[in-house]
């Protein structure tokens, strides 16, 4: 049976810093005749992008993506659904449900903000931190996870961080300017500075369909299989890693 929770306890504080993945739901509002766009769901990785803030309050790391839906959303409503899942032994699913907002790099809560993450792990590239969503939690929830399958955590992907040391900081900023000013459903996401860049900042990687080159890339990113193996261990962390408030 599930349960409610007042507060994120150092139980489950524990429980959020063992997951190494974590999901994040948001959506537009609904108009009066249910038309509304479209619901998004991302994972989320990598060692220490997750902090507890408060028994009421956590954050996390926004890294690049071809998208900005998360943001987008919360610049419209601010709801957003957290969800953490057991692949191990423990049978649990943990969904933490609030009201978040978005703190963008040189704003003046970003360094208070920042110093709450490790500076070591994939997560601490200063190129791939986009912004920190700041969530104020209204309802905590557990139910059982009983249909949750068992797998065990091969490695980290660097994929990310490689591609974003890859560009120059004009680079980077043409590529926000272009994949994440606005939501597939036209809501405004990330501002876009005047000074971004266009086109001619980006290479022709940049602007394919894969967001990234093929050199990018080794074989071992793109195993697939019905579990994840153990024969690679995780060098940077195998949790989220929550950073206790």
């Amino acid at each position: 049976m599930g349960k409610l929770y007042p507060e994120l306890d150092e139980r489950l504080r524990k429980f959020i810093g063992r997951q190494s993945v974590f999901f994040v739901a948001t959506a537009p509002c609904l108009g009066a005749d249910g038309d509304g766009g479209h619901i998004n769901l991302s994972p989320k990785g990598y060692r220490g992008t997750f902090a507890v803030l408060g028994p009421l309050q956590v954050a996390y790391l926004d890294l690049t993506g071809s998208g900005a839906e998360t943001i987008a959303h919360l610049r419209q409503n601010g709801k957003i659904t957290i969800m953490f899942c057991s692949f191990e032994h423990e049978t649990k699913i943990l969904r933490l449900y609030g009201t978040g907002r978005i703190v963008l790099p040189g704003t003046p809560e970003w360094a208070k903000l920042a110093d709450r993450f490790p500076a070591t792990g994939y997560g601490s590239n200063q190129a791939s931190r986009r912004a920190i969503i700041v969530v104020d939690l209204d309802r905590i929830a557990d139910s059982c996870g009983y249909a949750v399958p068992v797998m065990e955590l091969s490695r980290e992907r660097d994929v990310l961080v490689r591609a974003d040391e890859k560009k120059s900081a004009a680079q980077l900023a043409a590529y926000r300017a272009k994949k994440n000013a606005v939501s597939i459903d036209g809501l405004p996401a990330i501002d876009v500075p005047e000074n971004a860049g266009g086109a001619d900042d980006l290479s022709a990687d940049d602007l394919s369909a894969d967001d990234f080159s093929a050199d990018d890339f080794s074989a071992d990113d793109f195993s697939v299989g019905t579990g994840l193996s153990a024969t690679q261990p995780a060098s940077r962390g195998t949790g989220t890693g929550p950073a206790s408030g």
